[in-house]
């Protein structure tokens, strides 16, 4: 006989449940709603007792009930069957000593609380991410705002539903995300070919590769977009590469390889592939390079200055996975970078995605120089969209809300023209 601790009064064993008595009463698929009641009620901590009302029930059903308690349940179209005077019966008869819960276990098993149940999952869940945290823990810290985000919008959750599924899914995420970013850059199917034995892994639309993409994102800087294109972009801005043909970026006056020699000696204008930058990037990193954002800048110096222009590269809008290549190759070798862009919240937003993923300083593009050029322009457009902010020089945004007008790169083109001239 067990005794519990800190007290003198014995605790009794559980009173044996005459199971072939049991079965007969309330065993049969007749009572099977009423055992499925008092199993759930069991499961949430409810108490045994009150009525549970079965509506329209069978001939069969209402004979069973009958049985059961010796009676008639009641008139009417529903059965109404009160939990006490089962328990009662149950006990009163011998047939299970300690009442309705005891009976119930015996017939269908042992019942799970529904809270040991969610502490258990929430547990599971918690390991779940485990991987993560190990990746984040030694090789990638600079991941942990990502992997939180990721617990806390349920992407993991509804890619996977279980928490067995989903802690595989997140062991391959970490294993990819402590590859990237590629260097040097490498196909996406042959990287997902090296890391997980399978070229398609990473195709689009699987949840490995909606995690990783999102991680690599994360790593790079990449900002929020849709499509295909962007997509490929934002696997090339970690070195993976979809499609090394498509992206592209626009220079001129830039040296390092006999194609780009020839160029700037003719004073030409050349548009490099993503192919040409991962397999041959240029030899020579000039001291300075100026990058701008319209290619009507580039095209006027290459009119107007021709050879003489230093090198200077176009981003041509948001800056592609080309554009990264070669800023980043040359800003490694030693080339300092100076950026202008429109004065607007487009342009601020476009030199933000850049100064993000590569150092540059302000080519005529801080607050100071917004007045300047509004001062010129009377006739600028008003300024529109949503705000943002500008690390480079904090003032710029204040100046934009300010005097509300936006300035294109082409009304400041002799300004520019006249810089890269010197």
């Amino acid at each position: 006989m067990e005794v519990n601790e800190g007290t003198s009064a014995p605790r009794q064993p559980p009173a044996p449940v005459d199971r072939d008595r049991l079965a007969r009463l309330l065993g049969g698929p007749d009572l099977a709603w009423l055992v499925d009641r008092v199993r759930r009620r069991m499961a949430r901590d409810e108490p045994l007792t009150g009525p549970v009302t079965l509506s329209a029930p069978t001939a069969g059903q209402r004979t069973a009930a009958e049985r059961l308690l010796g009676r008639a349940p009641g008139a009417g179209h529903a059965l109404s069957i009160r939990l006490d005077a089962v328990d009662a019966v149950l006990r009163r008869s011998g047939i299970s000593p300690d009442g309705l819960a005891a009976a119930v276990a015996a017939l269908t098993g042992p019942v799970a609380r529904l809270a040991d149940v969610r502490a258990r999952e929430k547990r599971a869940w918690r390991d779940a991410y485990a991987p993560l945290d190990e990746l984040i823990h030694t090789h990638r810290p600079e991941l942990a705002d990502w992997a939180e985000r990721l617990r806390g919008d349920g992407l993991a959750r509804r890619l996977t539903r279980t928490p067995q599924s989903a802690k595989s899914l997140l062991g391959e995420t970490a294993e990819a995300l402590r590859r990237l970013p590629a260097e040097p850059a490498v196909s996406l199917p042959a990287f997902a070919a090296g890391t997980f034995g399978d070229a398609h892994a990473l195709d689009d639309g699987t949840p490995l590769a909606t995690l990783v993409l999102s991680g690599a994102r994360a790593l790079t800087g990449f900002p929020d977009g849709s499509g295909a294109e962007w997509r490929r972009e934002a696997w090339a801005s970690a070195g993976l590469l979809k499609d090394a043909l498509s992206s592209t970026v626009l220079t001129l006056g830039l040296r390092g390889t006999p194609a780009l020699d020839w160029a700037a000696d003719a004073g030409e204008p050349v548009v490099l592939t993503l192919r040409q930058l991962s397999r041959t990037p240029p030899r020579a990193a000039p001291r300075t390079a100026y990058v701008c954002e319209n290619p009507a800048v580039l095209a006027t110096a290459a009119d107007t200055l021709g050879t003489a222009c230093p090198p200077l590269v176009c981003l041509q809008g948001q800056p592609s996975a080309a554009a990264l290549t070669l800023l980043r190759h040359v800003h490694t070798h030693g080339t300092a970078l100076l950026y202008h862009g429109d004065f607007d919240w487009g342009g601020l937003r476009i030199a933000s995605a850049l100064l993000r993923r590569v150092p540059w300083h302000p080519w005529r593009y801080t607050a100071a120089d917004y007045r300047s050029a509004v001062a010129a322009a009377p006739l600028a457009s008003p300024l529109t969209g949503t705000s943002t902010t500008a690390a480079w020089d904090p003032d710029l945004p204040a100046a934009l809300t300010e005097l509300g007008v936006r300035i294109e790169e082409e009304t400041v083109l002799d300004d520019l023209l006249a810089d890269l001239g010197q």
